[in-house]
């Protein structure tokens, strides 16, 4: 959680909140990654691509 912290004050103090919607992307598509492969969702998740 700290790094997050850090992550949120760094984009706060540099005026850097364009980076917050490709963060958010990229840990939806990493955990889409890990429960699609493992999970019984995966027919459904392949479905959609």
């Amino acid at each position: 959680m700290e790094f997050l912290q850090d992550l949120w004050l760094y984009m706060k103090d540099r005026k850097k909140f364009w980076l917050a919607p490709i963060i958010i992307v990229l840990l939806l598509l990493g955990v889409l990654i890990v429960f699609g492969g493992s999970s019984s969702f995966a027919p459904f998740i392949y479905s959609i691509f």
